[in-house]
């Protein structure tokens, strides 16, 4: 019987990690919750300016979040968990995005809500990532980079295009004569 309760108690611990491990959902403290602690207290606070500034003149909430880690979740789980439990835009409408960075998994994603997929698709969202805010952090300015994708997805969220230098390239497609 004794040989057991080592078990046990191994298989309750390891269970009990993976309830606290889901359990990292931070609290929805702002329009910027840092938990990774990536910005400047001027930084953030010129952020949550700018996010109130979009929410009020449109009614769409965008989120920045930086946490330390997923807590071994894939980062478009962690956001659907995010949206889930935070409840970003407003009932009904689907009116909300996230941009998730996630420090030591080397992650960043931007989540959004169907009501604004149409505005903010999923191939300017790669642009914002690969071109805005993953050079700043390949160079250690994750303020930059944070502050920048936040403004180019309120530019785009505004019905702007992002600038020219920034959009793909399509390549030109010729016809092939005698076809």
């Amino acid at each position: 019987m004794t040989s057991r309760f080592p078990l046990l108690l191994i298989l309750l611990l390891w269970a009990g990690s993976l309830v606290a491990q889901e359990a990292e959902v931070p609290e929805l403290t702002g329009r910027v919750v840092d938990r990774a602690e990536l910005l400047d207290t001027q930084a953030e606070a010129r952020l949550t300016s700018m996010l109130a500034g979009h929410e009020q003149a449109t009614g769409e909430q965008v989120v920045v979040v930086t946490v330390p880690d997923l807590g071994g979740r894939s980062i478009e789980e962690f956001g659907l968990e995010l949206g889930r439990t935070w409840g970003i835009g407003q009932k009904g409408e689907d009116n909300g995005a996230l941009l998730i960075v996630a420090r030591d998994d080397r992650k960043i994603r931007i989540e959004v809500g169907y009501g604004l997929e149409g505005r903010l698709t999923d191939a300017q969202s790669s642009v914002i990532i690969n071109r805005i805010i993953a050079p700043a952090f390949q160079r250690g300015d994750f303020t930059a980079g944070i502050t920048e994708g936040a403004e180019a997805i309120v530019t785009v969220l505004g019905g702007d295009p992002l600038p020219a230098e920034l959009r793909p390239v399509m390549p030109m497609v010729q016809e092939q004569p005698g076809g």
